[in-house]
C-alpha cells in the first residue's frame, strides 16, 4: 500500500515535515523550469554567459535538498515519533531523484556549451525527437500526478516507461557505439548518443518519483 495518502495529510498540517514536503514540490517545479529552458537553449542556441547562468541555478535545487533534509531530521529529533518514519524516508529518496534530474540537466547544458551547433532532435533522428518529447511530457505529467495525487497517471507512466523511453534511447546509444548509426562526423554521433542517454536518465529519475504514489516504501523507486 502506498504511503502517499499519509503524505497528503502532511500537506494539510503545519509542522516541519509538511514544510519539507512543500519544499520538495517546489524543488520539482524549479527543476522542470530549468530543464525546459535547457532544451530551449540546446535547440535554439544561446550565448555562453546565459547558459552558464542557468547551470548555476542548480545551486537552488541543491539548497532545496539541504533544507528538506534539515527539516526532516529536525522533525524526528524534536517529535521522536517514528510512526510516520516512512513518510520522511520517502521524501528523502524523492529529493535525491530530483537532484539527479538537475545534474543531468546540467549535462544537457554542457552539450549546448560545447557542441559547435544547435542540437534540434528532429534533425538528428526521429527516435531522438521522440525521446525528447517523451521526457518533456513525462516531466509535466509527473508534476501533475504529484500535485493532484493521481495514482492512475503514475501507474500509466510506470507501465509505459520501458517501451516508450528506455528501449528507444538504448537503441540510439547502442547504434552509435556499434557504428550502425553515423551522423556526418564523430561530433554529431557523440552528441546524439550523449543526449539520448541524458534524457533516458532524467526519465528514469522521474519514474522513481512517480512510484511514491503507488508503491509501499520498500518498493519506492522500483516498478514492483
Amino acid at each position: 500500500m502506498s504511503v502517499f495518502k499519509d503524505i497528503v495529510k502532511l500537506w494539510n498540517s503545519d509542522d516541519l515535515l509538511s514544510q519539507a514536503w512543500d519544499e520538495s514540490y517546489k524543488m520539482m517545479v524549479l527543476s522542470n523550469e530549468i530543464f525546459n529552458q535547457a532544451i530551449k537553449y540546446l535547440r535554439n542556441g544561446e550565448n555562453k554567459e546565459t547558459i552558464i547562468a542557468l547551470k548555476k541555478r542548480d545551486m537552488e535545487i541543491n539548497a532545496y535538498q539541504k533544507n528538506v533534509r534539515r527539516k526532516v531530521v529536525t522533525h524526528y529529533a524534536v517529535s521522536q515519533d517514528i510512526n510516520d518514519l516512512p513518510n520522511g524516508l520517502v521524501l528523502l529518496n524523492m529529493v535525491v531523484d530530483v537532484e539527479r534530474v538537475g545534474d543531468y540537466t546540467k549535462n544537457i547544458l554542457d552539450l549546448a556549451l560545447n557542441h559547435p551547433n544547435t542540437i534540434r532532435s528532429e534533425d538528428f533522428s526521429e527516435d531522438l525527437h521522440h525521446v525528447e518529447n517523451e521526457v518533456i511530457e513525462r516531466f509535466r505529467k509527473t508534476l501533475e500526478a504529484i500535485h493532484t495525487q493521481d495514482a492512475d497517471v503514475a501507474r500509466s507512466l510506470m507501465k509505459t516507461y520501458k517501451e516508450t523511453l528506455t528501449n528507444v534511447s538504448d537503441t540510439i546509444v547502442n547504434g552509435c557505439i556499434s557504428g550502425e548509426i553515423r551522423l556526418g562526423d564523430e561530433c554529431q554521433t557523440v552528441a546524439l548518443a550523449l543526449y539520448a542517454r541524458y534524457l533516458k536518465r532524467i526519465g528514469a529519475h522521474l519514474k522513481n518519483i512517480t512510484t511514491v504514489l503507488v508503491n509501499p516504501f520498500d518498493a519506492v523507486g522500483y516498478k514492483q
